[in-house]
């Protein structure tokens, strides 16, 4: 298993990784795989970051095979710099409740931190993706808010958990 970041050159694998995280798990994301479908693999470059140190895409490759991702940006405004987002976070099926969404993710967090002047990192869970929610507390995460119905899957509402580490606390922990 090799983890590394993604590059351009990963685009087409990406997608294809997206989609079957979008189709498998709609509940667990907030794009669809509609959306998904339409996106040109120039955007997918843009938004996998292209070896941007404030903006990456980590993935984790079996025999050049996409398994599993997560992504990092850091905000872009004078006073929210200081804040960075984890997204995009999918294990393919057969690799779950292996430890590599951790390994991953202690990656992406290692990365951020090392990144000057960001202080906190914040991420959403979908309330019912109840793995990814203990996953996230295991590695520090506290759940600061929740927002009720922030999706909609036809008549099916899902609400979103919202979640901080303290990258300082975390640090001297």
């Amino acid at each position: 298993m090799e983890i590394r970041l993604l590059s351009s050159d990963d685009a087409p694998e990406y997608w294809r990784l997206r989609l079957e995280a979008l189709e498998g798990d709609p509940q667990a994301f907030s794009s669809s795989a509609e959306e998904h479908r339409s996106l040109s693999l120039d955007e997918i470059r843009r938004r996998i970051g292209g070896g941007n140190q404030e903006q990456f895409m980590m993935g984790a490759f079996e025999d050049r095979r996409l398994l599993g991702t997560a992504g990092f940006y850091r905000e872009d405004g004078l006073k929210t710099r200081h804040k960075g987002r984890i997204w995009g976070v999918y294990v393919t099926p057969r690799r779950r409740r292996t430890g590599l969404a951790r390994q991953i993710l202690q990656i992406v967090l290692s990365r951020a931190a090392a990144i000057d002047g960001i202080d906190q990192v914040l991420l959403s869970v979908a309330s019912s993706q109840l793995a990814a929610r203990h996953l996230y507390a295991s590695m520090g995460f506290q759940s600061w808010g929740c927002e009720p119905r922030a999706l909609r899957i036809g008549s099916q509402f899902i609400d979103e958990e919202y979640m901080i580490l303290r990258l300082k606390q975390a640090r001297s922990a």
